[in-house]
């Protein structure tokens, strides 16, 4: 149980960083960050109190596309992944301003955070604890519609970035890296982490099989 709730937190901790390096980019915002800080910049409240609010209403979304239940422990991680961006965004970066950097510098740091957070993502679901909804959607809908979990990533990226422009958010090259590459890049790190995660295992687990 500790080795899977380290990776777990491992996982949102690199994820985050990623999303909060992405928008200090000042190129644009991932394409959900781009949503929430459009909501933002409406109707006030922090972004990570936005992350959260409306990741209760996927829940529900979830639910409808994976037939079941609505999944009452994805709460879990919505808090805890609301209260890691803010850290991130409130805290760590309250006074980094790239925005007048390099253009070179706002390049590296926008790949750099769309790789943590395929890298981060790809960690955080090997453990199969409760996942935030907007993980779990792309998840659902890959499942539902028998896609690859890169194509239903981009499914969810094409559709929330369209909103994002809809309302108003920041979206830019830091919101078309994302929708472009992020399934990629999490499908990647996906496969390679899986086989060493169970390799790591204290309980000296077999790799299951799995279709990714």
């Amino acid at each position: 149980m500790l080795y899977r709730s380290v990776v777990y937190l491992m996982g949102m901790l690199i994820n985050f960083f990623g999303v909060a390096l992405l928008i200090n980019a000042t190129l644009g915002a991932g394409f959900w960050t781009a949503f929430f800080i459009g909501v933002n910049e409406h109707l006030g409240f922090t972004v990570g109190f936005w992350y959260a609010a409306f990741q209760l209403i996927i829940i529900f979304v979830n639910a409808q596309l994976m037939n079941q239940r609505p999944e009452h422990r994805a709460v879990i991680p919505v808090f805890m992944e609301g209260l890691i961006l803010d850290f991130w965004l409130e805290v760590v970066f309250s006074n980094v301003d790239l925005s007048t950097a390099p253009y070179v510098l706002q390049v590296l740091a926008l790949l750099t955070g769309v790789a943590l957070i395929g890298l981060g993502v790809a960690i955080y679901i090997l453990p199969q604890f409760p996942r935030a909804p907007v993980d779990q959607l792309f998840l659902a809908v890959s499942a539902r519609f028998k896609l690859s979990i890169q194509a239903g990533q981009t499914a969810v990226a094409v559709f929330m970035t369209s909103l994002a422009l809809i309302i108003g958010g920041p979206v830019g090259l830091g919101t078309i890296a994302p929708m472009l590459f992020l399934g990629p890049v999490i499908q990647f790190c996906y496969t390679r982490a899986y086989p060493l995660y169970y390799k790591l295992d204290p309980r000296g687990s077999d790799v299951p099989e799995e279709v990714v």
